[in-house]
């Protein structure tokens, strides 16, 4: 018998399209094409080359062939992959078709977006390595089955809500139900809802997955689920973990090991091969859009994956997003409502001071109502706990000179910089840059230089001298840099240990303080006269989950109070919460949007330009809009002059934005797709151009 040739010894090469993070805007938007000498299932992880660096990639479904990645070349021509990670199951289908549809949707690359939601020590192992990690993990020790904790009687609304999810969850992926909006009051019990549902699905063998907003309400909830689910397997998945606890995390949901994946946005994209139902809590939260490379809206995928996969979604909220508001309206969500709080209590009685009632004096939007202090001293007496809301950290906004005008700018950008007492410094929030404060006025020498409005240290300074004895205590980004001082200083809350909180909006999302009876709100009228659209909607919600941090607990919610320290007592918005009237201020607004044209009537989209100079960035976006107008489709897209951003200049780069609008999102997304590869080529013309983005459905403007 004649021996082969070694060429027919080879197992024949298999053409795979592989998804990887190519350069943003190299024209390289699609899966690429590399030879392998084993097949590989789509969603295998392969480590493949691309230029001089080897990625990791995802060997992608067959697909129609993407113009991105030219013509097919000869098979042999191919570069070979370098690697497979065979030891990790393929991601499926369903994981594929969200990111793909969330690349297309949000005009990112497929790579580049799925390399961007898997960890990121992923993309550096290689297959030994790997294996070790899934060493590690099978050491991991298993829960011990336990005990569950007691579960309180359901109200009636939590009961009917419940009832419709049974529905839901027994459709077991047969049809994509409708997404529900739970729709209830703070401390109606929307927590315990997802808990039941999530046992429920859990009872069936599928996963559960469970949005959150930020990261300091993961713990908090993560407590309340560890609690419930004693013995039940679960991970968290936030930018808090290191690299190698994400990486645990992501493994353990990826095997189906982890049954409850609790997270944050970037949560909504991780690998769940048998997810059975979505919770996003908060889900009118602006934290769910990502505000930098792929700028997706978490809370719009997990209702897309939803959709996809056959499953229910919960969207919890006490004022939910005008644009879910307005889908239940339309019947394309099913709305539940929880008007009434656990135990009968009473929402807060809301009360608004008119600050124009006190003398005007120089430095008077700074100061604390007498009438306020008194309430405040009433809480005291009583032992009980109050909370002061000021969206504003640092000691006072900006330091100035009554001699010259002199103010605290930042150097490097169009902003002031916060005057920090604690460390006597002037730190701007935008760029970071920090300095001492100058002994003396840097403009004419003057040494009286002095703090203009307040921040939450000042705000603390205050109440310390207005109320002296009691125990006032302050969260917000600079009091709970070090890891574990959030918990720590909510921990003290909850046991008694505060008397009076100050915070920004981190304490009023979520959290459960029993002792709290007044909330008050010391300056918030700044967003009622916002260029930005959507600010009265955000005020409105803030304030409203301000105002429920006050008596959660039943027997003090009768004389828990909300005090708003207001120039504009009779605004619209004021009046509605004075009543904790949603649905009022939700059809104020949406009349409001449609005779304007603005979403939920409209699809919106921003072209961003940084340059070293406005008139770079200008010459940009001008050049932009010539080539959007000579597009098919130009006619149903209407498309706005450059405008500098809020905050035009930061750390030396200017900034300027251009909106783009259609009646029909069919037609933004077209012309967007049509004109982005031209703004790749614009981009190299543009020499004095930094960088350039689009964000469809932008949150602010």
């Amino acid at each position: 018998m004649s021996e082969q040739a070694p060429s027919q010894l080879l197992p024949p090469l298999q053409r795979l399209r592989v998804a990887v993070d190519a350069p943003q805007h190299s024209g390289l938007t699609g899966p690429l094409d590399y030879a392998s000498e084993q097949a590989l299932a789509p969603g295998s992880l392969v480590r493949v080359p691309l230029g001089r660096r080897e990625l990791l990639g995802v060997v992608w479904p067959a697909a129609r062939e993407d113009a991105a990645t030219g013509a097919e070349f000869p098979l042999q021509d191919l570069r070979p992959v370098t690697a497979a990670l065979d030891a990790l199951p393929p991601l499926s289908a369903h994981w594929c078709s969200l990111v793909e549809f969330a690349a297309l949707y949000y005009q990112r690359s497929v790579g580049e977006l799925a390399a961007a939601v898997l960890p990121p020590q992923l993309r550096e192992l290689e297959p030994k390595q790997l294996q070790l990690r899934l060493k590690k993990l099978d050491k991991l020790a298993l829960p011990v089955p336990a005990e569950p904790a007691a579960r309180p009687e359901l109200s009636p609304a939590q009961a009917e809500a419940l009832a419709q999810l049974d529905e839901m969850l027994a459709q077991n992926g047969t049809q994509s139900p409708q997404p529900l909006l739970l729709y209830g009051v703070t401390g109606s019990g929307k927590t315990e809802v997802y808990l039941r549902a999530a046992e429920h699905a859990l009872a069936a063998g599928r996963q559960v997955l469970v949005l959150v907003p930020e990261i300091n309400l993961t713990p908090q909830l993560e407590a309340r689920f560890a609690e419930r689910f004693a013995g039940t397997a679960m991970v968290s998945l936030h930018s808090g973990l290191t690299p190698a606890q994400r990486l645990r995390n992501w493994l353990a949901a990826h095997f189906g090991r982890a049954q409850l994946v609790l997270g944050t946005r970037l949560a909504v994209f991780a690998s769940m091969p048998k997810l059975g139902l979505i919770v996003v809590d908060e889900e009118h939260d602006p934290s769910y859009k990502q505000q930098d490379g792929a700028r997706y809206s978490a809370r719009d995928l997990a209702v897309y994956r939803a959709h996809l996969e056959k499953l229910p979604v919960i969207l919890g909220s006490a004022t939910p997003s005008l644009e879910s508001w307005h889908r239940a309206e339309e019947g394309r969500y099913r709305r539940l409502s929880m008007p009434q709080r656990i135990g009968g209590g009473a929402l807060p009685k809301v009360r608004l001071f008119d600050m124009n009632s006190l003398p005007r004096n120089k430095g008077v939007t700074t100061v604390l109502s007498k009438p306020l202090i008194e309430a405040l001293r009433l809480r005291l007496e009583r032992g009980e706990q109050s909370l002061m809301f000021l969206n504003r950290r640092g000691y006072a906004p900006v330091l100035h000179c009554l001699e010259c005008g002199w103010k605290s700018e930042c150097p490097h950008c169009s902003a002031f910089r916060v005057f920090h007492k604690l460390d006597r410094t002037l730190r701007c929030h935008h760029c970071g840059f920090t300095e001492r404060v100058p002994p003396a006025c840097p403009g004419c020498g003057n040494p009286d230089i002095a703090p203009l409005g307040r921040g939450t240290e000042k705000l603390e300074e205050q109440l310390a001298e207005a109320l002296p004895g009691a125990r006032v205590a302050r969260i917000d980004a600079d009091s709970t840099k070090l890891k574990g001082s959030l918990e720590a200083q909510l921990g003290a809350v909850h046991a008694g240990e505060v008397d009076i909180l100050v915070g920004t909006q981190m304490v009023t999302k979520g959290h459960d303080f029993r002792r709290i009876t007044l909330v008050a709100a010391v300056n918030p009228d700044g967003a009622l006269f916002s260029s930005d659209f959507r600010a009265p909607e955000r005020l409105f919600a803030l304030l409203m989950q301000a105002a429920g941090r006050a008596g959660r607990d039943a027997e003090a919610a009768a004389r828990s109070e909300m005090w708003v320290q207001t120039w504009h007592p009779q605004h619209a918005l004021y009046q509605a919460l004075t009543t904790h009237d949603f649905e009022r201020f939700a059809r104020s607004q949406l009349e409001e949007r449609l005779s304007a044209g603005l979403p939920p009537f409209a699809h919106l989209a921003l072209l961003r330009a940084e340059a070293r100079t406005a008139e770079a960035a200008k010459a940009f976006l001008q050049a932009a809009a010539a080539v959007a107008a000579e597009l098919d489709g130009a006619g149903q897209v209407l498309v706005y002059a450059p405008v500098p951003m809020q905050v035009a200049r930061v750390a030396n780069i200017e900034r300027l934005q251009m909106l783009v609008e259609s009646e029909s999102r069919v037609a933004l997304q077209r012309l967007l797709a049509a004109w982005l590869p031209a703004l790749g080529a614009l981009k190299r013309e543009h020499k004095g151009l930094i960088r350039w983005a689009v964000d469809v459905d932008p949150l602010a403007i």
